[in-house]
């Protein structure tokens, strides 16, 4: 296995790296005070090819694998985790299934314009009641003369208050089998969805919604793949992503600590940096260590992605370790700026509070736990 990065994932990071200091760095105090995603930044994204970077070049991609997804993510959520939240709901969890199970109509249709950033995208699956618990899915679909009728809640879905289309999961039939849910994709607007921005205390300048769905007639041709049955292709996908969030909490990570090792070499204390004092030199210390941990763990995540092996206990692994990671880390470089940490001119905890956002989003880390418990033969 070699863990070293081709000379064309380098050149994307740097890429990427200067684009996001450029042009995403002067929006974030507005997005994040505003609490409004800036729309615009989804044409950017196409015209640099980051909408596509890990989809094929005759689907219309960029061409490049998983561990350069992953290199875009980390850049990106180095700067604003709010912004790589908005990008990854779409390039991945709103358009990845299509792309997979999706007929060359629905490819066409959805898949191909939002690549080009003419349509966004979001994934409507966490509900009210069930949470990261997919088993306990209760929106329900039931079919009708040249479509279905779709009713049920979702909640905290990213991107939904902008979205063109929604990709939503519904239950088709009421026993509990992967092939009794479905994946549907839904135009916006349509009369049954009624969709409310809701307040967050992380990852503010991404917008989430609040999703109400009353009798929503959907076409048969909106039917993910025209067949019932695409709960596999849900799994996989979150398994899929959950590596790549990983990625998000290291660049993350990676923020708060570049911002914590500027200070404690800039502030001065007696006529001395924080930094040669041993208590602020060892918590910078820790982490450097945890930091280059975690970047392997997420890019051994997604070189096993990228052979075609990636297992549901792997990814939970990376996710678990990385948000975690990421939350221990924000916060020692609050404590590393000590008053300052809470001041907003500095970044610390706005990272801080993106951070705590994925111990909970995209499977909590008690789910995961639970997945890698089961892989060890236990039933939590």
């Amino acid at each position: 296995m070699n863990f070293s990065f081709s000379p064309e994932q380098e050149q994307l990071r740097e890429t990427v790296r200067r684009f996001a200091e450029a042009e995403l760095k002067p929006l974030v105090s507005a997005a994040d005070d505003d609490e409004i995603f800036p729309r615009e930044l989804f044409r950017r994204w196409a015209e640099l090819g980051l909408l596509g970077v890990r989809y094929p070049e005759e689907d219309g991609g960029a061409g490049f694998d998983k561990v350069s997804d992953c290199i875009v993510r980390e850049e990106l959520s180095r700067i604003n985790q709010a912004f790589a939240s908005s990008w990854s709901a779409h390039t991945h969890l709103g358009i990845w299934p299509i792309w997979k199970a999706g007929t060359a109509e629905q490819r066409e249709r959805f898949f191909r314009p939002a690549l080009r950033g003419e349509k966004i995208a979001a994934f409507g699956l966490s509900e009210p009641d069930g949470g990261s618990d997919i088993r306990a899915l209760k929106t329900r679909a039931e079919k009708v003369s040249g479509g279905w009728r779709l009713t049920g809640s979702k909640m905290y879905i990213t991107n939904a208050p902008i979205a063109d289309f929604i990709l939503v999961a519904a239950r088709t039939r009421p026993e509990l089998t992967p092939d009794a849910v479905s994946l549907f994709i839904v135009q916006q607007p349509n009369p049954g969805f009624s969709i409310h921005r809701m307040k967050k205390e992380g990852i503010r300048g991404s917008d989430t919604g609040l999703i109400h769905i009353d009798e929503a007639f959907v076409p048969d041709d909106c039917l993910l793949g025209g067949r019932e049955g695409t709960y596999p292709v849900i799994l996989e996908s979150l398994s899929e992503n959950r590596v790549g969030v990983a990625a998000n909490c290291l660049g993350m990570a990676r923020g708060a600590y570049e911002a914590a090792l500027a200070y404690a070499r800039e502030r001065k204390v007696r006529g001395r940096p924080i930094g040669d004092y041993q208590a602020i030199a060892h918590r910078l210390a820790d982490m450097a260590a945890e930091i280059e941990a975690v970047r392997w763990l997420v890019y051994y995540g997604a070189w096993r992605v990228d052979q075609g092996d990636i297992d549901a206990a792997t990814a939970a692994k990376v996710k678990l370790m990385a948000s975690e990671a990421a939350v221990r880390i924000s916060e020692s470089a609050i404590r590393v700026h000590g008053g300052a940490g809470i001041m907003r001119e500095f970044p610390v905890g706005r990272i801080h509070r993106d951070a705590l956002v994925y111990v909970i989003g995209e499977g909590t880390v008690e789910i995961q736990r639970n997945i890698i418990a089961r892989s060890l033969g236990f039933k939590p």
